[in-house]
């Protein structure tokens, strides 16, 4: 179907059909995504929004950014303007940030509230289950109801949401399968490692557990790297020096919604004798097992048998992606107290040097796509087969 008959844009109008037919073929005879998944094209980029960022579950955020009930911040995914709120029930929640009235954004910065979401233009007021509960002068001066409206009908418009793991996730159309059932193939792959009870003692630390990149190029880029160990002796020698590429083996999640690599000599050198305790039901005989998953479209996972961490994208524009880190710990205790302090910033260090020894390469993947000669490039059919997973699963998702 083309644009022609019907007024539609379709990505075959932007990307010819052979381009996309070539990520899905055999790894051997594949070739990646083309310059035109990369580049500046609005009409592209209108596609990616809707079947990516719309229609898929993405991460905005984590629940432990908003702690207290009442607490809310913004978020624009894309354009997109949402607000994330903790209710007084303890529940999270996601809104669409736009006033049913006349269409404001409510929300500029994040807050505490007590009771009410207030719009500053007319003073219509949400409760923070959303619903409109306060209309000034809705039905003349001092008449704050009128019989003619139906304030049931006007509240904050709710997205879907779902945490797991301290991740905010949400499917803004609604279309997407049950979560539960979208990550059960990556809760089963882990539970040999990683058990549910383990996951509930996740702490996120307070004074050396965030760091935000900027990256000057577009959000495919993060993901694809962090999907191969293939690039560790050139890119991070320092990690190399104690976990080559053979020490590292490929993950690809069936079905395709995530893929990654692992590695069998997790051992972190740092000074001094004092350890992070590890998850108490850890195999004793995989401890030193890590995995580091790409969930697409938008999180990268790292577990270990003492810290799990969250690094998950914010795309702005075709070249312009915020990089967030969220690290955690097992308990209160290593996560924030003055004993693991030292140690706390010694591995904050360690992945903040790591994450940013990508970012020459990525963005430097962001200016070659500029070339035409440029064909989407070659896999190795060895080294890249985690890369060529998530090619596959955009190429996949954006018809």
């Amino acid at each position: 179907m083309s644009s022609k008959t019907n007024g539609h844009i379709y990505i075959y109008d932007i990307v010819k059909k052979e381009k996309l037919d070539s990520v899905n073929k055999p790894i051997s005879e594949a070739h990646g995504l083309p310059n035109e998944c990369y580049n500046n094209n609005k009409e592209y980029s209108k596609i990616e929004r809707k079947k990516i960022f719309e229609d898929k579950w993405v991460a905005v955020g984590v629940a432990s950014s908003i702690p207290k009930p009442g607490d809310t911040k913004p978020f624009d995914l894309l354009g997109i303007p949402l607000i994330l709120l903790r209710t007084e029930k303890n529940k999270i929640k996601v809104y669409h940030n736009v006033c049913s009235h006349r269409g404001y954004k409510i929300l500029q910065k994040k807050c505490s509230i007590k009771k009410v979401l207030r719009c500053p233009y007319h003073s219509w007021s949400y409760n923070l289950e959303g619903n409109l509960v306060v209309t000034p002068h809705l039905g003349g001066m001092n008449k704050h109801e009128s019989k003619d409206f139906d304030k049931s009908k006007s509240g904050l418009k709710e997205v879907r949401s779902y945490v797991w793991l301290d991740m905010i996730m949400i499917n803004i159309s609604n279309n997407e399968i049950p979560f539960e059932e979208y990550i059960k193939p990556l809760k089963d792959r882990w539970s040999k490692l990683w058990t549910e009870k383990d996951q509930k003692l996740i702490i996120h630390s307070k004074d050396f557990g965030y760091f935000k990149l900027t990256a000057k190029c577009n959000w495919k880029f993060a993901i694809e790297n962090y999907c191969e160990s293939y690039h560790l002796p050139w890119v991070h020698p320092g990690l190399n020096s104690y976990s080559k590429i053979s020490d590292h083996y490929h993950i690809e999640g069936l079905p395709n919604r995530f893929a990654g690599q692992g590695t069998v000599v997790y051992n972190p050198k740092f000074k001094g004798k004092l350890k992070f305790p590890c998850f108490p039901n850890w195999p004793k005989d995989k401890l030193n097992i890590a995995e580091y998953v790409a969930l697409f479209p938008n999180i990268m996972l790292g577990i270990h048998k003492d810290h799990y961490y969250i690094y998950w994208l914010e795309p702005i524009n075709y070249d312009l992606t915020l990089e967030h880190m969220e690290i955690y710990y097992v308990g209160n205790n290593p996560a924030n107290s003055k004993k693991y302090k030292t140690l706390r910033k010694q591995n904050y260090k360690l992945w903040k040097g790591v994450q940013s020894e990508d970012l020459n390469i990525i963005e430097g993947m962001q200016e070659g796509r500029n070339s035409p000669s440029y064909n989407g490039g070659n896999f190795s059919p060895i080294m890249d087969n985690p890369t060529h997973h998530f090619h596959k699963w955009v190429a996949t998702n954006l018809v």
